[in-house]
């Protein structure tokens, strides 16, 4: 069995855990710790002096009590056993680090040099700190994390409306032939900023347990189909358009900072765009996603015939019918559904005037 992913190591210190409750009892009898939660090769390099345990099953008492010597404690991968205590650690001290105090630069170091879940519970601050996979989160109390993670959803829920909002207006602009490279990019950078907030309130909302199983079911309806209209969009967009680069611009927009992100100019240059205010001309993916029971083999090729937005409005049914897959009933779909698009943007049009 291989490490636990952060996520998976977040759930096994939900409050409740036992785990949870062994490094709340620390904290409660006013005493610091340093906890290795797993062993290898990497955590016997690093571990001076202690001594060993014999068969010492974990319990949530027994690390408290082992927690008041001066030294770390050592588990085994499962968690079940506690190996070593007393643990004087002597991680490279080379590893760079932000941590001011002793115990979490050590923490900080040993989870990067052992590849460990890491657990520093800090003395002063009576608060528990994981450090593993290159991040850290502080163990804070269910009610204080239930706060952030209710005001994370409500400013994730406005962030998805905006969206939303920002795609609808980009296919009525597709459907009139007045799209700009503009519009793309504000979709994809609040895409981008959605998936964002989503990842950090599913980290916080992890350490909560039982409850955060509630947070994940609205978590999920507003992140619905967000990668994949994000997706599209750069399908749509990107010239040229080649093998793997809808990943590569899924990996640069992941580098890019959240003051970056917020640059439209910055986000277009990254991703190859001309001049923002430029017209564009989109394939026609994402238009043709919201197609009925269309299968995406189809699309794809009914993209690969037409070309653009712009020659699919002004298709009819004989023209579909050319189309690898398309019978005469799916030709009549699509034709129906181009019209309605129309139709719409003439009211869209009537309204602006």
């Amino acid at each position: 069995m291989g490490d636990p992913t952060f996520e998976e190591t977040l759930e096994r210190l939900a409050p409740g855990t036992p785990m949870r409750r062994g490094l709340d009892r620390i904290i409660q009898q006013g005493k610091g710790g340093l906890v290795v939660l797993g062993h290898n090769d990497a955590v016997s390099r690093v571990s001076s002096g202690g001594f060993k345990l014999q068969g010492a099953t974990f319990t949530p008492a027994r690390l408290a009590e082992l927690s008041k010597m001066d030294g770390g404690i050592v588990l085994d991968d499962s968690w079940s056993t506690i190996l070593e205590a007393n643990v004087h650690f002597l991680p490279n001290g080379t590893i760079p680090t932000e941590e001011t105090g002793a115990r979490h630069r050590t923490a900080e170091r040993l989870a990067v040099e052992t590849q460990k879940p890491v657990v520093a519970v800090s003395e002063g601050r009576r608060v528990a700190t994981l450090f593993y996979d290159g991040k850290k989160v502080e163990l804070a109390q269910p009610t204080e994390v239930a706060a952030h993670v209710n005001q994370d959803l409500q400013s994730l829920d406005r962030l998805r409306a905006r969206l939303d909002d920002s795609e609808s207006r980009l296919t009525r602009l597709e459907v009139t032939g007045m799209v700009t490279y503009r519009h793309a990019v504000t979709v994809i950078q609040r895409a981008e900023m959605v998936e964002r907030l989503g990842r950090l309130v599913a980290s916080r909302a992890a350490t909560l347990g039982d409850e955060g199983r509630v947070v994940a079911v609205q978590l999920n309806d507003l992140l619905l189909g967000v990668d994949h209209t994000m997706r599209l969009v750069l399908l749509d967009y990107l010239r040229p358009l080649r093998s793997g680069s809808v990943e590569k611009a899924l990996d640069t927009l992941d580098t890019l900072t959240p003051s970056d992100l917020e640059d439209p100019s910055r986000v277009g240059k990254e991703l190859g765009f001309p001049d923002l205010d430029d017209p564009a001309e989109p394939r026609g993916h994402r238009i043709l996603s919201k197609v009925a029971r269309l299968p995406e083999s189809v699309r794809e090729e009914i993209v690969r015939d037409f070309g653009s937005v712009a020659k699919l409005m002004a298709a009819d049914e004989s023209d579909f019918l050319r189309v690898e897959g398309v019978g005469e009933t799916r030709a009549r779909q699509l034709k129906a559904f181009f019209d309605r698009l129309h139709s719409s943007a003439q009211e869209w049009e009537a309204i602006l005037d």
